[in-house]
Protein backbone atom coordinates (compact mmCIF):
# COMPACT_ATOMS: atom_id res chain seq x y z
CA UNK A 1 0.00 0.00 0.00
CA UNK A 2 2.72 2.50 0.96
CA UNK A 3 5.51 0.72 -0.84
CA UNK A 4 7.52 2.99 -3.05
CA UNK A 5 8.96 1.40 -6.14
CA UNK A 6 12.69 1.92 -6.28
CA UNK A 7 14.25 2.45 -9.63
CA UNK A 8 17.62 0.81 -9.98
CA UNK A 9 20.36 3.28 -10.77
CA UNK A 10 23.48 1.50 -12.03
CA UNK A 11 26.93 2.82 -11.24
CA UNK A 12 28.39 4.98 -13.95
CA UNK A 13 31.51 4.12 -15.90
CA UNK A 14 32.58 0.99 -17.67
CA UNK A 15 33.49 -2.18 -15.82
CA UNK A 16 37.18 -2.76 -16.41
CA UNK A 17 37.77 -5.85 -14.26
CA UNK A 18 35.53 -8.93 -14.30
CA UNK A 19 35.66 -12.27 -12.52
CA UNK A 20 33.20 -14.23 -14.64
CA UNK A 21 30.59 -16.73 -13.47
CA UNK A 22 32.77 -19.76 -14.25
CA UNK A 23 35.91 -18.21 -12.70
CA UNK A 24 37.45 -18.73 -9.29
CA UNK A 25 39.96 -16.24 -7.85
CA UNK A 26 42.10 -16.50 -4.71
CA UNK A 27 44.22 -13.51 -3.62
CA UNK A 28 44.35 -9.72 -3.43
CA UNK A 29 42.80 -7.74 -6.26
CA UNK A 30 43.89 -4.10 -6.42
CA UNK A 31 42.42 -1.97 -9.20
CA UNK A 32 41.85 1.64 -10.19
CA UNK A 33 38.57 1.08 -12.04
CA UNK A 34 35.26 -0.67 -11.52
CA UNK A 35 35.18 -4.37 -10.60
CA UNK A 36 32.44 -6.93 -11.18
CA UNK A 37 32.49 -10.37 -9.57
CA UNK A 38 30.12 -13.05 -10.82
CA UNK A 39 32.05 -16.15 -9.78
CA UNK A 40 33.84 -17.34 -6.65
CA UNK A 41 36.28 -14.90 -5.01
CA UNK A 42 38.42 -15.52 -1.91
CA UNK A 43 40.80 -12.84 -0.62
CA UNK A 44 40.47 -9.05 -0.71
CA UNK A 45 39.36 -6.37 -3.16
CA UNK A 46 40.70 -2.82 -3.11
CA UNK A 47 39.68 -0.28 -5.74
CA UNK A 48 39.13 3.44 -6.13
CA UNK A 49 36.15 2.56 -8.33
CA UNK A 50 32.95 0.64 -7.68
CA UNK A 51 32.38 -3.05 -6.96
CA UNK A 52 29.39 -5.06 -8.16
CA UNK A 53 28.80 -8.51 -6.70
CA UNK A 54 26.64 -10.45 -9.16
CA UNK A 55 23.59 -12.47 -8.14
CA UNK A 56 25.32 -15.89 -8.37
CA UNK A 57 28.65 -14.67 -6.88
CA UNK A 58 30.08 -16.11 -3.68
CA UNK A 59 32.65 -13.78 -2.17
CA UNK A 60 34.73 -14.35 0.95
CA UNK A 61 36.71 -11.13 1.06
CA UNK A 62 37.22 -7.75 2.64
CA UNK A 63 36.15 -5.08 0.13
CA UNK A 64 37.33 -1.46 -0.01
CA UNK A 65 35.76 0.66 -2.75
CA UNK A 66 33.94 3.85 -3.59
CA UNK A 67 30.49 2.23 -3.93
CA UNK A 68 29.45 -1.41 -3.55
CA UNK A 69 26.36 -3.20 -4.87
CA UNK A 70 25.67 -6.69 -3.53
CA UNK A 71 23.33 -8.93 -5.52
CA UNK A 72 24.99 -12.18 -4.37
CA UNK A 73 26.68 -13.32 -1.14
CA UNK A 74 29.58 -11.60 0.65
CA UNK A 75 31.28 -12.84 3.80
CA UNK A 76 33.76 -10.18 4.91
CA UNK A 77 34.08 -6.55 5.90
CA UNK A 78 33.04 -3.80 3.50
CA UNK A 79 34.38 -0.24 3.54
CA UNK A 80 32.73 2.13 1.06
CA UNK A 81 33.57 5.82 0.88
CA UNK A 82 30.19 6.22 -0.79
CA UNK A 83 27.20 3.91 -0.80
CA UNK A 84 26.62 0.24 0.00
CA UNK A 85 23.52 -1.27 -1.61
CA UNK A 86 22.30 -4.71 -0.58
CA UNK A 87 19.76 -5.66 -3.23
CA UNK A 88 16.82 -8.10 -2.76
CA UNK A 89 18.95 -11.18 -3.47
CA UNK A 90 22.01 -9.78 -1.63
CA UNK A 91 23.48 -11.24 1.56
CA UNK A 92 26.27 -9.70 3.67
CA UNK A 93 27.91 -11.26 6.73
CA UNK A 94 30.51 -8.89 8.17
CA UNK A 95 31.12 -5.42 9.49
CA UNK A 96 30.57 -2.40 7.27
CA UNK A 97 31.79 1.19 7.30
CA UNK A 98 29.91 3.32 4.78
CA UNK A 99 28.72 6.86 4.15
CA UNK A 100 25.31 5.70 2.86
CA UNK A 101 23.52 2.36 3.30
CA UNK A 102 20.55 0.94 1.42
CA UNK A 103 19.09 -2.51 2.13
CA UNK A 104 16.26 -3.46 -0.19
CA UNK A 105 13.39 -5.58 1.04
CA UNK A 106 14.64 -9.18 0.93
CA UNK A 107 18.29 -8.15 1.32
CA UNK A 108 20.11 -9.49 4.40
CA UNK A 109 22.84 -7.95 6.56
CA UNK A 110 24.38 -9.47 9.67
CA UNK A 111 27.18 -7.54 11.34
CA UNK A 112 28.08 -4.17 12.77
CA UNK A 113 27.59 -0.97 10.81
CA UNK A 114 29.38 2.34 11.21
CA UNK A 115 28.34 5.41 9.28
CA UNK A 116 31.42 7.28 8.11
CA UNK A 117 31.53 11.00 7.53
CA UNK A 118 31.65 13.97 9.82
CA UNK A 119 31.95 12.81 13.38
CA UNK A 120 29.04 14.14 15.38
CA UNK A 121 28.51 13.92 19.10
CA UNK A 122 25.21 12.46 20.24
CA UNK A 123 22.77 15.09 21.42
CA UNK A 124 22.49 15.67 25.14
CA UNK A 125 19.41 14.20 26.75
CA UNK A 126 17.98 16.76 29.14
CA UNK A 127 14.61 16.51 30.82
CA UNK A 128 12.06 18.92 29.38
CA UNK A 129 11.26 21.96 31.46
CA UNK A 130 7.58 22.57 32.12
CA UNK A 131 6.30 26.08 31.38
CA UNK A 132 6.53 28.25 34.49
CA UNK A 133 8.92 25.85 36.22
CA UNK A 134 11.81 27.44 38.02
CA UNK A 135 15.34 26.80 36.84
CA UNK A 136 18.22 25.98 39.13
CA UNK A 137 19.68 29.03 40.82
CA UNK A 138 16.57 31.21 40.42
CA UNK A 139 14.98 32.38 43.65
CA UNK A 140 11.47 31.21 44.53
CA UNK A 141 8.81 33.84 44.80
Amino acid sequence: MFRKERTFVPFTGKIENIVGPSASFHGHLKAEGNVRIDGYFDGSVETTGNVIIGEKAKVTADITASNVQVWGAVKGNITASGRLEILPSGRVWGDIKVTSLLIDEGGMFRGKSVMAGEEQEPFALEPPTAPGAETEGEPKE
